[in-house]
């Protein structure tokens, strides 16, 4: 498969990447989507890695994009732990499932560890993260804020991205605040873009 290739980014790609993102997550994890307007924000937050900022072209078109936020975990030893987080990262919705998603999130994860970030953490599906070398979270003692003690945390993936950066270290993982984004807030700023019908689908998870 050599025919995308992978870079960062533009300024004037803003909106089009918004639409991809758009069309991608509509309707797949709740009645419509939020992740367009999260992008939105996000590449103006403090946290935001610019240099890890990538979208996948093929013959001119944008197909995939992913990003990176920096956070920490607060290490059971009084400690921060500098990782990031990842996301959005999406394909456009013709090509799920063809082998772009895992080229593209391959790359960015080696460019994430060439730019010295020592590990990834975020909410995701083992069968398709694990490929990619991600596990359990918990296999780190690594724990998810907010999640009641024996509830299932298996959405929780992580991946050191230097090895053994982790070694020694529990504690409670982050989600950066800029992350969450008010429903009113989705509402308004979809307004934007043209009309999609929501619907209530099984397996939706919000």
């Amino acid at each position: 498969m050599k025919d995308f290739i992978i870079r960062p980014e533009k300024k004037e790609e803003h909106r089009a990447v918004e639409e991809l993102i758009r069309e991608s997550f509509w309707n797949v994890y709740r009645p419509g989507c939020s992740e367009h307007y999260v992008i939105h924000l996000l590449r103006n937050d403090p946290a935001f890695v610019r240099e890890l900022d990538f979208v996948m072209e093929q013959d001119g078109r944008l197909i995939g994009q992913n990003m990176f936020m920096r956070t920490v975990i607060n290490a059971d030893d009084g400690r921060e732990i500098p990782v990031l987080t990842m996301g959005p990262i999406c394909i456009t919705p013709e090509l799920k499932r063809r082998g772009y998603g895992k080229k593209l999130l391959d790359y960015s994860l080696e460019k994430a560890a060439e730019c010295g970030f020592g590990a990834v953490l975020f909410e995701g599906n083992i069968g398709f993260y694990g490929k990619s070398g991600f596990t359990y979270a918990s296999d780190f003692g690594i724990r998810y804020h907010d999640l009641p003690e024996g509830a299932d945390a298996s959405f929780f993936l992580c991946k050191e991205l230097s090895e053994g950066y982790l070694d020694g270290i529990t504690g409670v993982y982050q989600t950066p605040a800029g992350y969450y984004v008010s429903d009113d807030d989705v509402e308004e700023f979809d307004k934007q873009f043209p009309p999609k019908v929501k619907q209530r689908l099984p397996g939706q998870i919000f």
